[in-house]
């Protein structure tokens, strides 16, 4: 069975050392102190390894079952979610006026990181509901709010978010489900969702359902989109539970991977739900959260990440195999252990070189969504959701190829089941497509959040690192290994950018075939300045001689390996971009 131990040091480090939670100014942040922390964290790694990490294998082989129009989850998953939902980790970071502990999104994000890395398909019935908890904090009237709040933030109530059609995914346009408005204020809603993940379960007294449906009457396309609220169960104004609404899971969907949850077909049929938010605001409504759901996606593909590293890392330790090319390493043994071999040690630390990376990069980005929601702070809003399409969409893309070489350290065994590798990969792969296929991701990336508010946001980010290069420029090694990388790849992504302001504009095709390209550019910068940060972080702390001096030596080197192995790859994008439209729409669609 694979491995996972919580990442408690590294977590720590990048809290403390390097975002300095401690000693921001945001509300909720004095009480992030390293005790605090730790001993959440402490917590969580605990409950992640020994009730979640158990059951992963056992959810990705059992997966659900669909019983007489109820979802029966695999075994141990009610015990463990009961588990979780008596800890109280499900209101964390929720408002304190429906139950909920009021802590920082930072920290949530570090708790969920833990989460996802152990189960992935288990997390995401908790990790839902939170989206439809906020969606619905923000937006929905006093009464809805008090009625299904206190109850999705303890999970007894778990929540779904209903987009997709079997017509329409991303072209929310397009779809057909409608809301008849009643005489009581209520809705009929009618109509088919397809891939509704948790849609349905045996681990909650109630599934709330936001669906995006259209008023009859309303304006065409996503402008005449509403979101409502409709319960499996009918909630009476005391709250408590009443008939069945007219609603039903037509099938589960027989999937790739995450088999541990339940993707349903909904079926709608004149079902009860409320209005929430304003009539055809819908979409508006729904992308208030947005940017969390899609942070908590990166932070799937991160996860996956960590756990296959964790064990292709011990694999690699203990699996003789070969020798050395400059010598017997393992002399007494038969073999040498994997790890002596430079292109074992090449994949590995492509994927150490990530996680640790992405982990910096995730935090830093929670960090503005609590800045964003406890000050109203727009730039914070606007840097955040400058970066949400490449922490989505880099994230998801490099977790997936990080698990990827997790299973080629294993050789053969990484593709026998019992060894575990095949299910990160495949539990890997969805987070690329849902919340946003991230081909829509580097879209939005340079098609809009470019431009917003007139390129300001990006016109920031360029100017924080200008800025952190020239305060941290005395220290000459700093500057070697880490500074002059960052500066080089931020070089490039300025030339890419300013590639799609003149030719975009003449023919927008150029800009859109280099998106993709852009976004992973856009990425390895990032987790560049996080890795720079993380090398000013670390070596003050040697020169202080406090800490563990192997941990922050082993930082700086993988670190070194990042700035000079993957930061070179924004070279390569900047080619690519610069070579216009013409090499991808040259070819008639005909001769596909």
């Amino acid at each position: 069975m694979p491995i996972y131990n919580a990442p408690l040091n590294d977590l720590g480090f990048v809290l403390h050392e390097v975002l300095k939670v401690q000693d921001s100014a945001l509300p909720g942040y004095e009480d992030l102190t390293a005790d605090f922390t730790s001993a959440v964290l402490e917590e969580a790694g605990k409950l992640a390894r020994d009730v979640f990490a158990p059951l992963n294998e056992v959810g990705d082989r059992q997966g659900c079952v669909l019983e007489n129009g109820v979802v029966r989850t695999p075994e141990g998953f009610k015990a463990a979610f009961d588990t979780l939902r008596e800890g109280g980790w499900t209101g964390l970071d929720c408002d304190p006026d429906y139950g909920g502990q009021g802590m920082p999104h930072v920290l949530s994000t570090a708790v969920g990181e833990l989460s996802v890395a152990s189960n992935m398909a288990f997390n995401m019935y908790a990790g839902l509901t939170h989206g439809a908890y906020s969606a619905i904090h923000a937006h929905a009237s006093d009464a809805l709010k008090a009625k299904f709040l206190p109850k999705m933030v303890t999970c007894e109530w778990t929540g779904t978010m209903n987009l997709t059609e079997p017509h329409c995914g991303t072209d929310l346009g397009l779809l057909r489900t409608r809301a008849e408005p009643q005489d009581d204020g209520s809705y009929k809603i009618t109509g088919q969702k397809i891939f509704i993940s948790a849609g349905d379960h045996d681990m909650a007294d109630n599934v709330i359902h936001l669906v995006l449906a259209k008023i009859p009457g309303g304006p065409e396309g996503v402008k005449g989109i509403s979101l409502f609220i409709v319960p499996k169960i009918m909630v009476g104004d005391d709250g408590a539970l009443g008939a069945a609404n007219n609603l039903s899971v037509g099938k589960l969907e027989e999937k790739m991977g995450i088999h541990g949850n339940a993707t349903c077909v909904m079926n709608y049929d004149g079902a009860t739900g409320y209005l929430c938010g304003d009539a055809h605001k819908g979409l508006r409504a729904m992308f208030t959260m947005m940017n969390e759901a899609r942070l908590g996606v990166g932070l799937q593909g991160l996860g996956q990440a960590v756990v296959a590293y964790q064990n292709a890392a011990a694999y690699a330790q203990d699996r003789l195999q070969g020798r050395a090319v400059t010598g017997a390493e393992n002399p007494d043994g038969p073999a040498d252990p994997l790890i002596v071999h430079p292109d074992i040690r090449r994949m590995l630390l492509d994927q150490k070189a990530f996680v640790e990376g992405a982990r910096a990069f995730a935090l830093w980005g929670a960090t503005m969504l609590d800045d964003y929601k406890s000050t109203g702070s727009k730039d914070a809003d606007g840097m955040l959701s400058l970066l949400i399409p490449v922490i989505k969409g880099y994230l998801t893309d490099k977790g997936f190829d990080s698990a990827v070489k997790a299973q080629q350290v294993f050789g053969g065994h990484g593709y026998i089941e019992e060894q575990g590798m095949s299910q990160f990969v495949r539990d890997a792969r969805i987070a690329m497509i849902y919340e946003g296929a991230n081909g829509i991701q580097a879209l939005d990336l340079v098609g809009r959040k470019l431009a917003s508010d007139g390129g300001k946001h990006a016109m920031a980010f360029f100017e924080m690192v200008k800025d952190f290069l020239k305060d941290n420029a005395a220290d000459a090694e700093l500057k070697e290994q880490f500074l002059d990388p960052l500066k080089a790849g931020s070089k490039d992504l300025q030339a890419a950018m300013m590639y799609f302001m003149q030719a975009g504009m003449k023919d927008p095709n150029a800009a859109l075939a280099g998106s993709n390209d852009f976004m992973h550019m856009f990425g390895h910068v990032a987790l560049g300045l996080m890795w720079a940060r993380m090398a000013i972080a670390a070596k003050a702390a040697l020169d202080a001689g406090t800490g563990d001096a192997a941990f922050y030596k082993a930082k700086l080197a993988t670190g070194r390996y990042f700035m000079a192995r993957i930061m070179p790859e924004t070279q390569l994008n900047l080619a690519r971009i610069m070579s216009g439209a013409a090499p991808v729409m040259d070819l008639p669609a005909e001769a596909f």
